[in-house]
């Protein structure tokens, strides 16, 4: 609890998974690569309750190992590649409401595939949300390259008006710093998140900057690859 306020760690990891079978349970430096997420938010100061909601009963079983609570299995509607990150949630809250009888102030949704996330970031995520009197806060690093480097492109891949004249004759240094969303944590006030239906609230919400190389979110193998090369040397000295 901070400043007496309640905190509900979500965790969504469905079974299925395209580009990357079972991503949610490959092992990555000894463990299952959820495992690192649940850690992650037992190991916080201030989370309550970590939970996971999840679709497949090995990944139900795996949570459950490692301190998880796993109060459903999540229906099958919402474990398509077309449910929503919002229906999760929202299923989520409001099964804790009306079977469980509980309700949190915030809910800090933390995707399994970005297992460099420690306690400690979740930590400072919070304290961050209240030093800016924000309602809501969304993880970020830095573009690993000027954000003016990048666009669509037509049919044709026609490059004639991909860059901006300034963006050609600039040094990469002296362009603008761009940022992404990293995927590690996102912090929301759980009325407001019930109120518009989205982690994205449209005031008052901030960005949490983190460093790059805690910023990987996995979504293909090599991800994964570089995820384990970045775990390895974590924990090589």
């Amino acid at each position: 609890m901070y400043k007496n306020k309640t905190f509900l760690a979500i965790i969504a990891a469905r079974g299925g998974s395209k580009r990357l079978p079972k991503k949610n349970i490959l092992n990555l430096a000894g463990k299952p690569l959820i495992s690192w997420t649940i850690e992650a938010g037992i190991g916080s100061k201030y989370i309550d309750e970590v939970m996971v909601t999840t679709d497949s009963k090995e990944i139900y079983h795996i949570s459950k190992e490692y301190g998880a609570n796993v109060p459903f299995l999540r229906p099958k509607e919402l474990a398509t590649d077309l449910a929503s990150r919002q229906n999760v949630i929202k299923h989520t809250l409001n099964f804790y409401k009306k079977t469980l009888k509980k309700h949190y102030d915030y809910i800090i949704y933390l995707q399994p595939t970005s297992p460099l996330r420690m306690s400690k970031d979740i930590d400072d995520a919070i304290e961050y949300m209240f030093n800016k009197n924000a309602d809501a806060i969304v993880s970020v690093c830095e573009l690993e390259y000027p954000y003016s480097w990048s666009g669509g492109l037509p049919k044709s891949k026609n490059m004639s008006s991909f860059l901006a004249n300034a963006s050609i004759h600039s040094r990469s240094q002296d362009l603008a710093i761009g940022y992404r969303l990293n995927g590690a944590i996102y912090i929301c006030d759980t009325n407001l998140f019930l109120k518009e239906g989205c982690l994205f609230l449209k005031k008052n919400i901030f960005a949490f900057e983190m460093k790059k190389n805690i910023s990987v979110d996995i979504d293909i193998e090599s991800d994964f690859l570089y995820a384990e090369f970045l775990m390895e040397r974590r924990y090589s000295f």
